[in-house]
């Protein structure tokens, strides 16, 4: 089996406040909430998981809602920005409906020759809507009002913002199979031709860039995708054989894992499409329940007493 990156799994990030987070990326950007669980290593704490209709790798944004945590800020050393993949000719479409919503967004620009529409969500995690230069076929999540003329397919690519680009750039290339496509001032565009979707990654090479402080409102960790155990596993002696100390496999309940930090401080993780979201609820069901792992189901009433109730 060709040992290949397929693109973005998902991406991980932070928010303050479990309403407000789940509002925003159901009600606001008309994503899916396909699976309510907690955080494995902290069970009071939910963990979101938003995404198409069944939660495709490389459509899943993913939070751990801590309730009240300090507010951080995006600097080196943390992936700075998420875009997300969006109909040609939509973008005016979003600029209006985000102004409506009240939502913080700039003005549609262009970069990569590529227009782009910049916004932050309810905790100022930054985001930006894409107008993909190559047609995206894959199908979106459709709501009332979010038909899929303007609907988010899924991402479009990520944001990192390191120091140094050379050692981050060699597990992206030497280690991932990412290749450099473009240059623009400090923003270096990687791509991987192993899938035509999700499968960017900008670096920001900024030398003097003050360090992010990784709290609500900024990224955890990125995964990137592979098809099953065998590629993971194969993945694990790539990153050993690079000098870099990664996890053992890690089940997830809905993928299995690997995380490991690259040289400009950024947490990498490389997750399996198998098994996914649809082992423990129904296509119908998913999301509307909180799942729990099988370690905590015997505290599941504790549990259901800490966590907000979602409305």
């Amino acid at each position: 089996m060709e040992q290949k990156i397929l693109g973005l799994h998902h991406i991980t990030a932070i928010a303050t406040d479990a309403q407000r987070n789940y509002d925003f990326y159901t009600k606001v950007l008309g994503l899916r909430l396909v699976k309510k669980t907690v955080n494995f290593d902290d069970p009071g704490t939910y963990h979101f998981y938003y995404g198409d209709a069944v939660g495709s790798p490389g459509s899943i944004l993913t939070f751990f809602p801590w309730e009240g945590i300090r507010k951080g800020h995006v600097g080196t050393g943390i992936a700075s920005e998420i875009g997300y993949a969006v109909p040609k000719g939509s973008l005016p479409f979003w600029a209006d409906r985000l102004g409506t919503q009240k939502v913080k967004q700039g003005k549609i620009g262009e970069r990569f020759g590529e227009q782009y529409l910049p916004l932050e969500d309810s905790d100022g995690l930054l985001l930006q809507l894409v107008e993909a230069a190559e047609q995206d076929k894959r199908a979106p999540w459709t709501t009332d009002g979010l038909d899929a003329n303007v609907a988010i397919k899924g991402f479009h690519g990520v944001v990192l913002t390191v120091r140094n680009l050379a050692p981050t750039a060699k597990v992206l290339t030497d280690v991932l199979g990412y290749r450099l496509l473009q240059q623009e001032g400090n923003r270096f565009r990687f791509i991987t031709d192993a899938i035509a979707t999700a499968n960017i990654v900008d670096v920001m090479e900024e030398p003097t860039g003050h360090g992010a402080v990784n709290a609500g409102g900024t990224n955890h960790h990125i995964a990137f995708r592979v098809p099953n155990e065998e590629v993971l596993m194969a993945f694990r002696e790539k990153v050993l054989q690079a000098g870099l100390h990664i996890t053992e496999k890690i089940d997830r309940n809905y993928f299995y894992s690997l995380y490991f930090r690259e040289p400009g401080g950024i947490l990498f993780e490389i997750a399996t499409d198998n098994p996914g979201f649809v082992t423990d609820e129904t296509f119908e069901e998913l999301g509307k329940n909180l799942m729990l792992p099988v370690q905590y189901e015997g505290k599941r009433k504790q549990i259901e007493a800490v966590l907000p109730v979602l409305r």
